[in-house]
């Protein structure tokens, strides 16, 4: 198994592209060979322009390193997980109100609610990020979260406010990358 440099993305010891190590396929250092740099720059500009048509559907946006995107479909909780990690990603999870009016814009457009990736913990009203984690950021409606164990998931309104809500209404799918 090859090892990675120290503080690369891919760690110290896990499989790793060749680029990883500093050689290019055929034992140049990276840096020196041509053809690798000149597929790393149409990678880079083929992002780039897809980025750019992505954002001027108005489908994206970018918010610090998180990437926000959405179909324009509705589906329960359960069905927008799934969507988002066939797409390489997850649920929208606002951890900043940034994020969360990046996320607000998208159910504003589409004039519909949206789940975010908050799901209600082992206590009733201690809602959780979807990965367990504690929530550091909330933005809830006044008097919510009120389920008190009956509403598992977190809606966003389209004025940006969270509401506690069953996971199985339609809710528009926004996936963050």
């Amino acid at each position: 198994m090859a090892k990675c440099l120290r503080g690369s993305k891919w760690g110290s010891s896990l499989a790793c592209p060749s680029f990883c190590v500093g050689r290019s396929p055929q034992g140049l250092p990276v840096h020196l060979d041509e053809e690798l740099q000149a597929t790393l720059h149409d990678f880079r500009l083929k992002i780039l322009q897809t980025k750019g048509a992505l954002s001027l559907q108005e489908s994206i946006l970018a918010v610090g390193e998180k990437v926000f995107s959405t179909n324009g479909q509705s589906a329960t909780f359960d069905a927008i997980q799934e969507a988002c990690a066939r797409a390489g990603g997850h649920i929208a999870v606002p951890r900043s109100p940034e994020e969360n009016e990046a996320i607000a814009s998208f159910v504003k457009k589409y004039n519909t609610y949206a789940y975010v990736g908050l799901i209600e913990g082992p206590s009733p009203g201690d809602f959780r990020y979807s990965d367990g984690t504690p929530v550091n950021y909330t933005n809830w409606y006044p008097g919510e979260p009120a389920g008190r164990g009956t509403e598992q998931c977190v809606e966003m309104y389209t004025d940006g406010r969270w509401n506690d809500r069953n996971c199985l209404y339609n809710r528009l799918t926004i996936c963050e990358f």
